[in-house]
């Protein structure tokens, strides 16, 4: 077939829609009845146009012979066709193999086109990613065939899911490479670690949960209550880690964000962190994610000349994870716990010893105490405030609760030093990873998640709130063309492909 009849289905093709648009049976329809027709027909119209130029491109010859990274020369040539799916629908693609005596045969077309192993492009693979990271998986397969027409198996989709996060932490570090410059300069480095729980399938929970899971009895059939559920998440754990510039503040400016009717002063310009990640992890335990939050830490300032600041919420068993191992790196820590959980123990506690139109006084009062580094001293007036009044143990248990919290956690509460320091004081970049990167996400549906899946689906959601997928899917499949083709040539370069 001659190079200019391989475009000819496409154009007779066109052809056909460009009379059908002049024709009197176009004329009758309306605006939706030509959008769906040019849908249709377009699809096929691209599907023909992209089978063409891959025709036109030829099947891959490099010669007499084919050296693989085996030192092999392979001189068996024969033609072979492969279908795959795209984004326009199924074309056949027409490529020679190079087999030896024993061995693998290579198909260099398959390189130059850099094909993945399965029958679906990578870019129709990207738009399931896009669609499953925002919705249910029937949902995400639903609208593929919405917009493409292409039907893909569900048991495909999982492993197409699993396969496209394969390369969150070497993307990470190429990325951090690049950034470096940027964050290198600046002050502080901060880690921040939260959880969240997620429903699981009974085989995916810790020992320990599966257990309890098990222990529990039947719920009678009809019984919708959530009481079967109470031992059936598993704790994802959400890390963050990034490069910032200092922004020195007063007790009053913060009282101002909180208390003040007036806009915040646009003075105060919040800096933006830089080189910043973000992760959630169903599968490794909340130690080991903080451990690689550390390592991540310790990559980024290795000789320690910035200020290592950790934001918590107060969870005891996190604060004591992050401590253990500032000795195990041998790292000075600032640990601070969020001021916003502060103000809530606040709120509820002077509910308790303040009628409605006075609390905000008293919180307001109080909240100024603590941000200048009065803590206990907040703590003990409550108690005693609450044992002149003679308030019963139910009565006083949120102010209890509040003044154990300031005695408990005093070390972790000196805001007039963190403020002058100029350190963040609140956990809202961590709060909100684990509603929208988990929550928002993986309690969409009913369903019970798999280990493998819930972790695929959370970094990827990750990288896609982070900013980075276009480049991650870009990275994505550089990395496939290096495992699947470069690694099996012993000069890659003869493929014409950077690698």
């Amino acid at each position: 077939m001659k190079k200019s009849q391989y475009f000819s289905a496409a154009e007779e093709k066109f052809g056909e829609m460009r009379n059908f648009l002049q024709s009197s049976a176009s004329q009758r329809l309306e605006l939706s009845g030509l959008e769906e027709y040019l849908v249709k027909e377009g699809r096929e119209l691209f599907r023909q146009l992209l089978a063409a130029h891959i025709a036109e491109r030829g099947v891959g010859d490099l010669g007499a012979s084919v050296v693989g990274a085996d030192g092999v020369a392979r001189t068996y040539k024969r033609r072979r066709n492969r279908t795959i799916t795209t984004l326009f629908g199924a074309i056949v693609i027409r490529r020679l193999g190079y087999s030896p005596r024993r061995g693998t045969s290579l198909f260099p077309l398959d390189a130059m086109l850099n094909l993945p192993t399965i029958k679906t492009s990578y870019t129709l693979q990207k738009h399931l990613v896009l669609e499953v990271i925002k919705s249910s998986f029937d949902e995400a397969l639903e609208a593929v065939v919405r917009w493409t027409g292409i039907t893909i198996p569900k048991a495909q989709a999982y492993d197409i899911i699993e396969d496209a996060a394969r390369d969150f932490s070497a993307f990470y570090t190429d990325q951090y490479a690049q950034e470096h410059t940027d964050a290198q300069a600046l002050p502080l480095l901060v880690l921040t670690s939260d959880g969240k729980g997620v429903l699981v399938r009974t085989e995916d929970l810790r020992e320990a949960t599966r257990q309890r899971a098990l222990a529990q009895p039947p719920k009678p059939r009809g019984d919708v209550s959530k009481t079967k559920r109470l031992h059936a998440r598993r704790m994802a754990t959400v890390a963050s880690v990034y490069e910032i510039a200092r922004f020195p503040r007063t007790p009053d400016d913060i009282l101002a964000l909180f208390f003040s009717n007036d806009p915040p002063d646009t003075r105060l310009q919040r800096p933006r962190p830089t080189a910043k990640r973000l992760w959630a992890s169903l599968k490794q335990s909340s130690p080991e994610v903080i451990t690689a939050l550390f390592e991540d830490a310790v990559h980024r300032d290795a000789h320690q000349q910035k200020d290592w600041v950790v934001l918590v919420d107060g969870d005891p068993n996190q604060i004591k994870i992050f401590e253990r191992l500032a000795c195990t790196f041998n790292v000075s820590l600032t640990i601070i716990c969020d001021i916003v959980h502060v103000l809530g123990y606040l709120w509820k506690a002077g509910k308790v010893l303040q009628d409605k139109d006075h609390v905000a006084p008293w919180v307001r009062d109080r909240f100024g105490r603590i941000l200048q580094g009065k803590s206990s001293g907040v703590a003990s007036g409550m108690r005693r405030s609450a044992t002149c009044r003679h308030l019963n143990a139910s009565a006083r248990e949120p102010l209890d609760d509040c003044a154990r919290y300031l005695l408990n956690h005093a070390p972790y509460l000196a805001y007039h030093e963190y403020l002058k320091q100029g350190y963040p004081i609140a956990t809202g970049v961590i709060e909100g990873a684990c509603r929208y990167l988990v929550k928002d996400r993986m309690e969409i549906t009913g369903a019970r998640w798999s280990l493998e899946g819930a972790e695929a689906v959370l970094k990827l959601r990750a990288i896609k709130l982070s900013g980075d997928f276009s480049r991650y899917w870009t990275f994505h499949e550089q990395q496939q063309y290096r495992r699947n083709y470069a690694a099996l040539y012993q000069n890659p370069s003869v493929l014409r492909k950077d690698t």
